[in-house]
């Protein structure tokens, strides 16, 4: 393999977001050029960023790529209540500025992106008119709530390795699917084992309504079991309708040294929050948790200082606000320069987009010769020890018969319209049997080098 791309084009410093406003419901398609802590790496406590030349993502800076496109595809939700357009968005900004720098060894980059409203057929169809009709070479991007389940078996099928933000059980127990996110399920572990931490006598772990629910409570539930602590388990339909309901019967089920988790997007999280801080609820139980979609500014801007260091929202990628490194920046201006798709900003999901891409870069790069199916899914599937710089640890695909590649993670909390450290690095615990099950087969990655 070739060097991490940071490192092999230059000197590096190694270190949702959400797209809120759900497009129509009908389909549509677009082409576009042991826990155990430890500091974060990387990170340094300053929150200011240096300038950063987006021209640092390819090997030819101010070179337009103008040889034969390399095709990739990626499917995503994007439904009322529900949207993750932004992963793909980011990571067909990253490909624009690779474009514009170089491309990969002269090719551009072609990033055909299929959005879904968890249709099983219509998630089929998208798989098949992106390998049928747009002969894509890669599957980079997927995020979706029920695709991994849908077109898992078509993609073993055809030999394609995917990168994707896992959400569905198959994203990580099947061995075409490797995320860089630890999905709902292993980031609402990281959320309610955060509380746990802080001696919560009770759990209240609220998620969305949609397919799937079982699964992602399973984990949370085992940890509860673990620590001896009691947990209720609650969904609601989104778009949430009755914030203030909501927020009432989570409170009155925690009581005042219990912890309320919340699992969903940004604009749903936000309307419970706001609900129970105009009810004045929000200093009636220990503490309030998040999974990773809640690490965005939207959010922290939104809520105000009142919810300051009162919520705290497991993290799966570096927390961009309090960082300042070389990779942190060039996400930064990458989003800036060529984001203006990407509807929410700085935060996980914008971040989750970068580090597909690069990982899809990084491997492209390694290519000697025609970039077909075969040769870029051997090259996706053989990224092995990557520093991403977004992510606790380095980054591998392996041959395995399930991936959860990223299962060490970080704490934010808002702080002042910011999201800001409250742990370093902290495995997810393998009381959840499905860490345990990756760890025995995988073993536990390196950590990613600091500075």
């Amino acid at each position: 393999m070739k060097a991490n791309i940071f490192s092999a084009r230059r000197t590096i410093v190694l270190a949702a977001a959400i797209a809120i406003a759900a497009a129509g419901c009908s389909s549509s398609s677009s082409s576009s050029s042991s826990s155990s802590s430890s500091s974060a790496p990387a990170s340094t406590s300053s929150a200011s960023t240096s300038a950063v030349s987006t021209t640092q993502c390819g090997t030819k800076p101010g070179v337009a790529a103008t040889g034969t496109p390399i095709a990739l595809g990626a499917i995503a939700t994007n439904q009322p209540g529900t949207s993750f357009t932004d992963i793909p968005n980011m990571a067909n900004a990253y490909f624009a500025c690779v474009n514009a720098n170089g491309g990969i060894n002269g090719h551009p980059i072609k990033l055909f992106i299929e959005t879904e409203q968890t249709n099983p057929a219509q998630i089929a169809a998208d798989a098949k008119q992106l390998v049928q009709t747009d002969k894509v070479v890669g599957i980079i991007g997927n995020t979706s709530i029920i695709e991994c389940s849908v077109d898992s078996s078509y993609w073993q099928k055809l030999g394609y390795y995917i990168i994707d933000s896992g959400i569905a059980p198959e994203c990580y127990s099947t061995p075409n699917s490797a995320a860089v996110n630890m999905g709902p399920r292993y980031s609402s572990d990281g959320a309610v084992q955060y509380a746990l931490a802080q001696h919560v006598n009770k759990i209240v772990f609220d998620q969305s309504n949609v397919p799937g629910t079982g699964y992602i409570a399973a984990g949370p539930a085992a940890l509860a079991k673990a620590a001896n602590v009691p947990i209720v388990q609650l969904t609601e339909n989104v778009p949430i309708s009755d914030a203030d309901s909501v927020a009432i019967k989570e409170v009155d089920d925690a009581g005042p040294n219990g912890a309320v988790v919340l699992n969903f997007t940004p604009p749903e999280a936000l309307v419970i929050l706001q609900a129970a801080q105009k009810l004045g609820l929000e200093d009636h139980v220990k503490l309030w948790g998040c999974s990773t979609p809640c690490n965005t500014d939207f959010l922290a801007t939104s809520l105000g200082t009142k919810w300051d260091n009162k919520l705290f929202v497991n993290a799966e990628l570096l927390p961009p606000d309090d960082t300042n490194t070389t990779t942190m920046n060039l996400y930064k201006a990458i989003l800036k320069q060529y984001g203006s798709a990407v509807s929410g900003g700085i935060g996980s999901f914008s971040q989750m987009g970068f580090t597909e891409a690069e990982i899809a870069v990084h491997a492209l790069e390694t290519i000697t010769g025609a970039y077909t199916v075969a040769s870029v899914n051997a090259a996706l599937k053989g990224v092995s020890n990557f520093n991403t710089g977004m992510l606790c640890q380095l980054w591998t695909y392996g041959s395995y018969p399930l991936h959860i590649p990223n299962n060490e993670d970080y704490t934010v909390t808002p702080d002042n319209g910011q999201m800001v450290t409250a742990q370093g690095c902290t495995q997810i615990s393998a009381v959840d049997p499905q860490i345990a099950q990756y760890r025995s087969v995988a073993g536990t990655a390196v950590a990613a080098p600091t500075t």
